[in-house]
């Protein structure tokens, strides 16, 4: 029972530090007069922001380090094949970060960018040349028990959800 209440701990935990950093990477872009976005490395289980350097050599530049996810947990969904009410059609992690001088996706990663409104936007072509604004942002953490879901609305504001792995209803957190 303990093991269960710290493996449980550590998923919270996780889910409102994600959710930190979504809040925090939308005031980066608003304060900056930039883009910012939060890359997140799926095979790695980590994430970090970056904001858009305008002056200079234009590219992505990190800010701070890197979070690495607790022990035993990972972003994904599992068998849970429903999204949170109200956020996306289908179920899925947000759409891939893109490289800076090609526009290719880069894979094994999801994004969640904001333009200098700090409103989220399709991360389609090179900075500034992004996409139109969007609400199908999503992120999702799982352990061997339970996913958080953490949508991010085309206003940018953010909800969290839970769910049991072989659950079919979410939970706003």
């Amino acid at each position: 029972m303990m093991s269960s209440t710290v493996a449980n701990l550590r998923l919270q935990g996780d889910a409102r530090s994600l959710a930190g950093a979504v809040s925090v990477t939308k005031l980066r872009a608003a304060s900056n007069f930039s883009q910012a976005r939060l890359f997140i490395d799926l095979n790695a289980r980590s994430y970090h922001i970056e904001t858009w350097q305008k002056t200079g050599t234009p590219g992505w530049v990190a800010e701070g380090g890197s979070t690495t996810l607790s022990s035993g947990v990972t972003f994904g969904f599992g068998a849970v094949t429903t999204p949170p009410p109200n956020t996306q059609a289908v179920i899925a992690q947000s759409t891939p970060c893109v490289a800076a001088v090609t526009g290719m996706n880069i894979a094994n990663t999801a994004c969640v960018l904001f333009n200098s409104r700090g409103i989220p936007v399709d991360p389609l072509g090179v900075p500034p040349n992004v996409g139109a604004p969007t609400g199908n942002n999503a992120l999702y953490l799982k352990d061997a028990t339970a996913v958080y879901g953490l949508a991010v609305s085309a206003t940018g504001m953010s909800k969290s959800f839970r769910t049991n792995l072989n659950a079919t209803s979410w939970v706003q957190q």
